[in-house]
């Protein structure tokens, strides 16, 4: 069952600290759109499947990724399409949007999305993982 739009906005606009939730949902745009490069097939479309249409249809056409981005990387380029951001600013949006993302996936298929991206994306997604 997917998580309702305004609940997930909320959840982004809780945990980020948004004053609106237009600011909320424009940070998922970019985040999503970034991290749906990053996964491929059954994994990308059941993560898919827990997020408001709006937001799955982000992450199932995602913006091309040439190669996959460190975590490090991942928060630099989110803050360069996000207007205004810095490093540390996006590093907050990606973990605003992304612990959102782990609730909505539940731990297993979390573990699934994790084993898609580098190290240290558990981080971001607020869920460190035992090395």
């Amino acid at each position: 069952m997917p998580m309702r739009p305004e609940a997930f906005l909320d959840h982004i606009q809780e945990r980020g600290e948004y004053r609106t939730r237009e600011e909320a949902a424009r940070v998922a745009r970019v985040v999503l759109a970034l991290l749906g490069a990053h996964l491929v097939g059954t994994v990308r479309a059941q993560l898919a499947a827990r997020l408001p249409e709006t937001y799955a249809l982000i992450l199932l056409n995602p913006l091309q990724a040439a190669e996959p981005l460190s975590p490090d990387r991942f928060v630099r380029v989110t803050a360069a399409w996000i207007g205004g951001a810095t490093e540390k600013t996006a590093l907050w949006d990606v973990g605003a949007v992304l612990s959102t993302v782990a609730a909505a996936a539940g731990d297993a298929l979390l573990s699934e999305v994790l084993l898609q991206l580098p190290p240290g994306f558990d981080l971001l997604f607020g869920h460190p993982q035992p090395t």
